[in-house]
């Protein structure tokens, strides 16, 4: 097992050990890349159901009589839009426009939000909250070491979910719902990270064991469930066009440049990288994250190289071979003008060049998605 010594470990670890998961060290987290095969795993879910912990994830509570003002402070998508019982995916920024984290957040009312961000930005995030809280009358309260989290995803989700949350299948694309499980609060969401359809249990640690169990005993019996590790849900994310924080986005990095200035809604009065992000629409970004299809079988990787017109173009930010395309795929900034899908292009790895292509984003579509 490729791990550290110290690392952290969710409530789910033993569990998984037992049932042969291989570890590797994820951001200071003991987290399994794989119980069978990533190829069996990232067929699991876009043709059956697959089961994650994401436990390693943080969740935040930001509640009180300013709790909105404040969820709409730091980030760039319309919180107030979104009425109790449902959730969306947006960007915090810091004032240069950089993104500081891509984050879910639901509403259960103007005064209770909760908000899920990534385990390698956790501590930093919850700092940038509680700062932009200042002089406003809420509390920013991270539960992230008391709660586990698991997600399970895939076409036949919403028949598993029903042995732990038989309402949670009747949740709409990002509806949110408060729950109580084996005497518990929880909070269960129907989002997902793999481009199919799914839902997140986010329950305390006491419980999540059961979750799991749960959610593992029905899915394996009837709907060919498999537990998941990171390396399907890496392929499945980059199939489906999905960000990798520190990967892909990061700081420097702005919504419009990677292609998602659909989360900034310039219409709010106000938010942290707005002036930033006002002046990025109206000039044009100077580079867009784009993407590579391989013609030729190959294994791409982050780092690789990619030359447009035997030019160097950029580098790869995440990589792969795609089991459902059957195809290395992989994105990179590219300056502006971004060649166009179709474009030739070549990626260097293993000490050699492979023949490649541009092609839009994301690389798949699941029919199965709500």
């Amino acid at each position: 097992m490729n791990v550290a010594a110290g690392n952290r470990r969710t409530a789910l670890y033993q569990l998984q050990k037992e049932a042969g998961a291989r570890f590797v060290d994820f951001h200071g987290w003991d987290l399994p890349v794989q119980f069978s095969s990533i190829l069996k795993e990232h067929q699991a879910v876009r043709n059956a159901c697959g089961l994650f912990d994401v436990s390693h994830m943080g969740q935040v509570w930001v509640t009180g009589k300013d709790a909105l003002a404040l969820v709409q402070k730091v980030n760039t998508n319309d919180a107030a839009r979104l009425a109790p019982g449902q959730a969306m995916y947006s960007h915090m920024l810091n004032d240069r426009g950089g993104i500081v984290d891509d984050v879910i957040v639901s509403c259960f009312s103007s005064e209770r939000w909760f908000i899920v961000v990534n385990a390698s930005t956790r501590e930093g995030d919850v700092a940038w909250i509680r700062k932009n809280a200042e002089g406003l009358d809420c509390i920013v309260d991270d539960q992230s070491d008391a709660l586990g989290m698991v997600a399970l995803q895939g076409p036949s989700a919403k028949d598993v979910i029903d042995a732990v949350c038989p309402e949670a299948a009747a949740l709409p694309r990002f509806g949110a719902l408060e729950a109580r499980l084996w005497g518990e609060d929880c909070v269960v969401t129907r989002t997902g990270y793999t481009g199919e359809d799914g839902f997140e249990v986010v329950a305390p640690n006491a419980i999540i064991t059961r979750v799991w169990q749960t959610l593992l005993a029905r899915g394996t019996s009837s709907f060919n469930l498999l537990p998941c590790g990171l390396g399907a849900r890496d392929t499945l994310r980059l199939e489906a066009g999905l960000l990798l924080y520190g990967n892909d986005i990061d700081e420097n990095t702005t919504p419009y440049e990677a292609g998602y200035g659909w989360v900034v809604k310039l219409a709010k009065a106000s938010f942290n990288g707005k002036a930033a992000m006002e002046a990025q629409k109206k000039a044009g970004p100077g580079r867009r994250l784009t993407g590579l299809r391989l013609l030729e079988r190959g294994v791409p990787r982050p780092g690789c190289k990619v030359f447009i017109g035997g030019a160097e173009a950029g580098t790869l930010c995440s990589a792969t071979f795609s089991p459902t395309l059957e195809a290395g795929i992989g994105a990179y900034y590219a300056k502006a003008p971004v060649p166009a899908p179709g474009a030739k292009a070549e990626v260097e790895g293993h000490g050699r060049r492979f023949a490649a292509e541009v092609v839009a984003l994301p690389f798949y579509r699941s029919p199965n998605r709500i």
